[in-house]
């Protein structure tokens, strides 16, 4: 679960990292060949100069006096992993172990006592290993006749090898892996960067369909996503266009019946009978009104600018608690801070919205307290909720009560004066400032409207 937790959730950061740990892997493979190759050099190099201090050592015993002899083998300057003395026995003896099958190839040692000039030959040449796998011990006779101390015993054993021996290497390395890193995320951003203007495109046209299009340059897979989402979002604005235009169009024709009935109620005799019927045309007005508002969709058009919420809601309290008489003022409450500026808003817009949970709060609940609290700074939102102390709604309806004209019967109906579009037009606007509204039962009886917008 914690390797699960640590896969990044971005496609930038998915790419980013198997492109790093494929850069990480291939500059290890790299390293490591590198340096297996420089083993074999060293030890190669290694090889080749102690036979050639082996061999010159073995020349100048030769060529030198009986009585210098052993005053040129101390005195040689022989490289590290080889020593050399000159004795009377031999150094390697009967029974001791074959050399080591590393050395024999490395050292060439299968043709030691038949290389070289005639007069360079030794009479008789023991090798024998001591143990390691580049160890190993060496006895040469001398020529008949020569010295008492007639057998020079060598011993061999290679230094370990040093495959960083460069000072400089492991900076180089370094600098190398990170330049390359650095180019790679470079390169993930930028190419992912198309991917991630689309979906703020996306996010931005669900908030406003007004919003810019995506320009149509770049690479031409890119290009014709851009040119794809623009086509699309044309067409969307020409449906709510052509949507809102229509209901424009049937809410001025219903205006003109509404208005000719209105007038000849006026002549109607019965009191009571005039009255009902002027009662069913405001109503009607005031659907056709409501309708006509929720699908202009006004939040859109609206500049967004900042505004201070807290004042906003204090404004909205104050005045429902105005249009409902001086007993309503004990039936509103605010708990929140004094000053609560949002960086982008459509005042307007948020007050309609905001007014919209307030009224639904005091017409089904009887009270309205607003609790306004400010981000965490933990990923937590600005949140705004209104609680009331009504009969609740049944679970099942807590969403669908968010659908245009959808009234519930009891707590919901339309003496209130509802007409089944406060919550959606609510819920249309917070969502088109990135926000959202929730309704959900209290437990002790009430009903509770949290609504969330970016800070």
């Amino acid at each position: 679960m914690r390797a699960f937790r640590l896969w990044p959730r971005s496609l930038a950061g998915r790419t980013a990292l198997v492109l790093l740990l494929a850069l990480t892997l291939a500059q290890g493979a790299g390293l490591l060949i590198h340096a297996l190759d420089r083993v074999d050099l060293q030890r190669f190099a290694q090889s080749r100069e102690i036979a050639g201090r082996a061999f010159g050592l073995w020349r100048l015993v030769l060529t030198s006096p009986p009585e210098r002899r052993e005053a040129a083998v101390a005195e040689a300057d022989l490289p590290q992993g080889l020593s050399a003395s000159l004795d009377d026995e031999p150094l390697v003896r009967p029974g001791m172990p074959p050399p080591p099958v590393e050395a024999m190839r490395l050292f060439r040692l299968e043709g030691l006592a038949s290389g070289g000039p005639p007069r360079m030959r030794a009479r008789e040449a023991r090798v024998a290993g001591l143990g390691g796998p580049f160890e190993f011990a060496m006895s040469l006779r001398l020529p008949d006749g020569q010295a008492d101390a007639h057998w020079l015993n060598l011993k061999v054993r290679l230094p370990p090898p040093r495959p960083w021996h460069s000072e400089t290497f492991l900076l180089a390395f370094l600098v190398m892996t990170a330049t390359t890193a650095g180019v790679t995320l470079w390169a993930v951003r930028r190419l992912t960067r198309p991917a991630r203007d689309l979906a703020q495109a996306a996010e931005r046209l669900g908030r406003d369909v007004n919003a810019p299009p995506l320009p149509e340059d770049g690479p031409a897979e890119v290009a014709t996503a851009a040119r794809a989402f623009n086509t699309m979002a044309g067409r969307i604005r020409r449906f709510v266009g052509d949507r809102t235009q229509m209901l424009a169009a049937i809410g001025h024709d219903l205006r003109t019946p509404i208005t000719r009935l209105r007038l000849r109620a006026e002549f109607m005799e019965d009191e009571e009978q005039r009255r009902r019927m002027l009662a069913d045309l405001d109503e009607m007005e005031a659907m056709i009104a409501a309708t006509l508002a929720f699908a202009r969709d006004e939040a859109a058009a609206e500049p967004a600018v900042p505004l201070d919420l807290a004042a906003l809601c204090r404004t909205v309290l104050d005045e429902a608690a105005d249009a409902r008489g001086p007993e309503a003022a004990e039936r509103v409450s605010y708990d929140g801070p004094e000053r609560l500026v949002v960086a982008q808003a459509r005042p307007v817009a948020l007050k309609r919205a905001v007014a919209n949970l307030v009224n639904n709060a005091l017409n089904y609940g009887g009270t309205a307290r607003l609790r306004l609290q400010p981000p965490d700074g933990q990923g937590r939102p600005l949140r705004l909720v209104v609680e009331d102390d009504g009969p609740g709604i049944p679970p099942a309806e807590l969403e669908a009560v968010f659908q245009p004209f959808r009234r519930l019967e009891g707590s919901r109906n339309r003496e209130t004066g509802g007409v089944g579009l406060g919550l959606p037009i609510a819920r249309n606007i917070l969502r088109a400032h990135g926000g959202d509204v929730v309704l959900r039962n209290l437990a002790g009886g009430g009903l509770v409207a949290e609504a969330t917008l970016p800070a």
